[in-house]
C-alpha cells in the first residue's frame, strides 16, 4: 500500500495511540468504552507504524509531502 501518512502525522498517531491505551488502562470507565479505547488505539498504533491510514484512503487524502520530479 501507498504511504499516506506524514512525519508529523505518524508521530501524533503514535502518541495519541499511548494516551488511549493508557485510558483504557487507567480509566475508570465502563468495559464497552474500555474496548472501544483499546480498538482505537490498536488502530492509531497501527497506522503510525504501517505509514498508510483507512481513512485517508478513502477520502483521497494525504498529509505527506509532494515528491518532487
Amino acid at each position: 500500500m501507498k504511504t499516506n501518512v506524514g512525519s508529523i502525522d505518524r508521530a501524533l498517531r503514535a502518541l495519541g495511540a499511548l494516551a488511549t491505551i493508557l485510558g483504557m488502562f487507567l480509566a475508570p470507565v465502563p468495559t464497552g468504552v474500555r474496548l472501544g479505547l483499546g480498538a482505537t488505539g490498536v488502530y492509531l498504533l497501527l497506522s503510525a507504524l504501517a505509514g498508510t491510514c483507512l481513512g485517508y484512503r478513502l477520502m483521497g487524502l494525504s498529509t505527506c509531502p509532494t515528491e518532487r520530479r
